[in-house]
C-alpha cells in the first residue's frame, strides 16, 4: 500500500469521525433523542423533557467531553459498576503501553527504518508515492548493526508490558477485595447452586434437598429454592408485566390520549379505549399465568437443581468447596450468580442436551471460522491491484484513476472486513447461550473469549497467510518454520492493519458515540409507538464485542511496534478516543445488568501474554532472516521468562478472581453480626432466587382468592 492510499483512508475516516462528533453534540440536545443518548437518565426517571426551544440546541459544542472527563474513578464505580471501572482500566493500561512503545517506535525505530536503503532511498519530497514498507524493518539491509536497536526495543517493551500487567493485576485485585468489603450483603454471597440432586422414591427434589442439608449442615443451612420447568410460563409472565405497566402508565397520565384506532398502527378502524383494551388483555393473560403456575405446582415439574442458602458467607463457601457425596457426579455445587444474573432457560436443558449442545457449538465455531475465510480472501484480493486487473480486465480503466485505486486499496478492504465482523459477536453469544452456562455474565465472558480468538485467527493470521503466503498454508504442519514464515508474512501486511486500525478503530468508536443504529430504530418507531405504551429500559454494554476489539488492537500494537512502528500513533489516537467515549457511555447510556467484580481482566491478561510471546516468535524469525543470528538466539529467553511471569500471576492473583478468601469472608460475617438489617436480609433471602415466572401475579383489578396462584411464593 502506498502512503497516498493510507492518507486517503485516514482522511475518509477522520472526516467520518468529525461528522459523528458534530452530529452527536447536536442530536444529544434534542429532547426527542433522550432515549438514544441518555437512556440511563430516562430509565431512572431523572430526566425532564423540555419543550422550550433554545438556539443552543442547534449548535455543536464539546461540553460533553468535559462532563465525561470530570467524574473520578470512585464516581464511575458508584454510578456504573466495577466492571465498568475495569473496562476503562484496560484502556488506560493500553495507553500507557503504547505511549511508551510509541516514544521508542516513532523517535528511535522509525528513523532507523527510514534511513535504511534495502528497498529504496527515502526522500521527503516524494513521500506520498512511497510504499509503507519503507517505514518498516523490511527497509533495513540484512546483517545491519541497526537491527540491534530493534533487539533492545523488544527487550525494553517486554519488561515494561510485564511490569504494567503486574501493576494492573494487583490494582484490580485490590479493587475487587475493597469492593467486596464495601458492599451490603448480597444474596449470591450466601447461596450456592446444587445440581444432579438424587431423588429417592417417594420424595420430591425439594424434600431431598431439605433432608440432605438438614442432616449435614444442621447449624448453617438456612433455606432452599428448587428450580421448575418454566419455559412456556416465562413468556406469559413477561406479557403480563408489560401490559400492567402500560395500564399503570396510562392511568397515571390523565391528560394523555387514551383512545386509538384498532388497525394499521392506529391509522384505521374503530376507536377503542386503551385502558379497557389493555385491562382485558391483562386479565386474560393473568388467568393463563395462574393456570400454568398451578400446573407446575401440581405436576411437581421440578428439575434436579436448587439454590441453597446459608446463614453466613463462610458457611456457603465451605459447602461450595467441599465434595458433597461419595459419588462426585451427585450433589454438584457451584457458586450462585446474582439473582438478576441467572439465566433461567439453562435449567430446562437436560445434561445430555447440554453435552450435545457443547459439541454442536464447537462444530459451529469451526464452520464459522472456515466460512469467514471467504471475505478474508476477497479483502486480500482488493489490496492487490494487479490481481484485480487480471481477474476483472474490464475494471482496468477505472482502477487506473488514482483516487479510485487509493480508496480500493486503502479504505475498502478494512471496511468490508469490519462489516462482516459486526455479525460475529451476536452469533458467538447466541452459540454460547446453548452451551449450558447458568448466568448472563458467564455467557458474556465465554462469548468474549470466543470472539477474541476468532478475531485473532481470522483477522490476523488468516489475513497474514492469505495475503502473503497463500500457497504456504502448510506452515502449521512445519512448526520449525513458523518463526521464519511469519517473519516474512507479518511485516508484509503492516499497511493493511494500519488501515484496519483507522477504519475499525477510529470510525467504529466514533459510531459507538453517535449510536447510529439505535438512532435509526428510534426515528422509525416513534411515529408508530406511543411512549406511554412501552416500558423503557437502558441498554447494557456488550463486553463480548468491545473487550475483544481492545485486546486485538493491543495485539497489533505489541507485534508491530518493532516491525512497523508507524501503526503506533494511530493506535494511540484510537485508545484516546475510546477512553473519553466509553466514559461518556457508562455515565449516560449503559446500565449494568450484572457485576462480575472485574473478572474480564483475566481475558485481557492472557491475551497480552499471548501477544508478547507472538512478538518474540516474530523477533526470532525476523532476526534470523536478517542474518543477525546472535540477536535471534538472545531473544529465546524472552518467551520462557514471559510464560514464567504469567505462571506467577496465575498463582498470585488469579485465585482472588475465582473465589473469596477465608479472611475476607469471616471478617465480613463478623461485621454483619452487628448490622440491624441482617435479620430482614436473611428473611428476604428465602425468596431471592425464586424463579420470576413462579412469583404470584396480582396485576389486574379482578385478582381474588379464587384466582390466586396455587404455587407458594417460596419453598423452604
Amino acid at each position: 500500500m502506498l502512503v497516498s492510499a493510507l492518507l486517503t483512508s485516514v482522511g475518509i475516516n477522520s472526516g467520518l469521525c468529525v461528522l459523528f462528533f458534530v452530529l452527536y453534540s447536536i442530536l444529544r440536545k434534542q429532547p426527542v433523542n433522550i432515549d438514544v443518548y441518555a437512556p440511563r437518565a430516562l430509565a431512572e426517571g431523572n430526566y425532564k423533557r423540555s419543550s422550550r426551544f433554545n438556539l443552543d440546541r442547534l449548535l455543536p459544542s464539546p461540553g460533553w467531553v468535559k462532563r465525561a472527563w470530570s467524574p473520578s474513578e470512585e464516581q464511575i464505580l458508584s454510578s456504573a459498576s466495577l466492571d465498568a471501572v475495569v473496562f476503562l482500566r484496560i484502556i488506560i493500561f493500553s495507553l500507557r503501553i503504547f505511549l511508551f512503545a510509541g516514544i521508542i517506535g516513532i523517535f528511535v525505530l522509525l528513523p532507523v527504518n527510514c534511513s535504511g536503503n534495502n528497498l529504496e532511498e527515502f526522500d521527503f519530497s516524494s513521500l506520498s508515492s512511497y510504499s509503507l514498507d519503507v517505514f518498516s524493518i523490511s527497509n533495513i539491509k540484512n546483517g545491519s548493526k541497526r537491527l540491534w536497536v530493534h533487539f533492545c526495543a523488544v527487550y525494553l517493551v517486554t519488561v515494561f508490558v510485564c511490569f504494567q500487567l503486574h501493576y494492573e493485576y494487583n490494582y484490580i485485585a485490590l479493587k475487587r477485595v475493597a469492593y467486596f468489603y464495601s458492599t451490603r450483603p448480597q444474596p449470591h454471597q450466601f447461596t450456592i447452586l446444587v445440581r444432579s440432586i438424587p431423588v429417592p422414591s417417594g420424595f420430591s427434589v425439594s424434600d431431598s434437598v431439605e433432608t440432605f442439608f438438614r442432616e449435614y449442615y444442621p447449624s448453617t443451612y438456612l433455606s432452599h429454592v428448587t428450580v421448575h420447568h418454566t419455559n412456556n410460563l416465562r413468556k406469559l409472565v413477561n406479557d403480563a408485566k408489560k401490559l400492567y405497566k402500560k395500564v399503570t402508565k396510562l392511568q397515571s397520565q390523565p391528560d394523555k390520549k387514551k383512545y386509538r384506532r384498532e388497525h394499521c398502527w392506529g391509522l384505521c378502524g374503530r376507536k377503542v379505549d386503551l385502558v379497557d383494551k389493555y385491562q382485558k388483555k391483562l386479565e386474560d393473560v393473568e388467568e393463563k399465568v395462574r393456570a400454568k403456575q398451578s400446573e407446575a405446582s401440581l405436576a411437581r415439574e421440578e428439575l434436579r437443581a436448587a439454590f441453597v442458602s446459608f446463614k453466613s458467607r463462610y458457611d456457603a463457601a465451605i459447602a461450595f468447596h467441599l465434595q458433597q457425596s461419595i459419588n462426585p457426579t451427585r450433589w454438584v455445587t457451584e457458586q450462585a450468580p446474582e439473582p438478576r444474573d441467572v439465566y433461567w432457560p439453562f435449567f430446562s436443558a437436560t445434561f445430555f442436551r447440554r453435552w450435545i449442545s457443547k459439541l454442536v457449538v464447537i462444530v459451529a465455531c469451526i464452520l464459522l471460522t472456515v466460512l469467514f475465510l471467504i471475505p478474508v480472501f476477497i479483502v486480500q484480493g482488493l489490496t492487490n491491484l494487479d490481481q484485480l486487473e487480471v481477474l476483472f480486465p474490464f475494471l482496468k480503466s477505472i482502477l487506473s484513476i488514482t483516487f479510485v485505486s487509493e480508496v480500493i486499496t486503502g479504505y475498502l478492504p478494512s471496511l468490508i472486513l469490519q462489516l462482516f465482523l459486526k455479525a460475529i459477536p451476536p452469533v458467538m453469544r447466541l452459540l454460547t447461550c446453548i452451551q449450558g452456562y447458568i448466568s448472563f455474565s458467564e455467557i458474556d465472558k465465554s462469548a468474549c473469549s470466543k470472539v477474541l480468538w476468532f478475531t485473532i485467527w481470522n483477522i490476523f493470521f488468516a489475513n497474514v497467510l492469505s495475503g502473503s503466503v497463500l500457497n504456504q498454508i502448510s506452515i502449521l504442519l512445519e512448526p520449525k518454520n513458523i518463526p521464519s514464515k511469519l517473519a516474512v508474512a507479518v511485516p508484509a501486511q503492516a499497511s493493511f492493519f494500519i488501515a484496519y486500525v483507522v477504519t475499525s478503530g477510529w470510525t467504529s468508536t466514533a459510531s459507538e458515540l453517535f449510536r447510529i443504529i439505535p438512532l435509526i430504530c428510534s426515528l422509525v418507531q416513534k411515529p408508530f409507538v406511543d411512549d406511554s405504551e412501552e416500558e423503557f429500559e437502558a441498554p447494557a454494554i456488550g463486553y463480548h464485542k468491545d473487550i475483544p476489539r481492545l485486546c486485538f488492537f493491543g495485539l497489533l500494537g505489541i507485534t508491530y511496534f518493532f516491525l512497523a512502528p508507524l501503526i503506533l500513533p494511530f493506535l494511540l489516537i484510537y485508545f484516546c478516543l475510546a477512553y473519553i467515549i466509553y466514559r461518556n457511555q457508562f455515565l449516560n447510556v449503559y446500565d449494568p445488568k450484572y457485576e462480575t467484580g472485574g473478572r474480564f481482566w483475566t481475558i485481557v491478561h492472557n491475551s497480552t501474554i499471548f501477544s508478547l510471546v507472538l512478538m518474540h516468535i516474530l523477533a526470532v524469525g525476523i532476526f534470523t532472516l536478517k542474518s543477525v543470528s546472535l540477536a535471534s538466539t538472545l531473544v529465546f529467553p524472552l518467551p520462557v521468562l514471559t510464560l514464567l511471569f504469567n505462571e506467577y500471576c496465575r498463582k498470585r492473583f488469579l485465585p482472588i478472581f475465582i473465589a473469596n478468601n477465608v479472611e475476607s469472608l469471616i471478617k465480613k460475617d463478623r461485621e454483619d453480626k452487628n448490622d440491624p438489617v441482617m435479620p430482614e436480609f436473611l428473611n428476604n433471602l428465602v425468596t431471592a432466587y425464586q424463579d420470576p415466572a413462579l412469583l404470584p401475579t396480582h396485576y389486574s383489578s379482578n385478582t381474588n382468592s379464587h384466582t390466586a396462584p396455587l404455587l407458594s411464593s417460596a419453598e423452604v
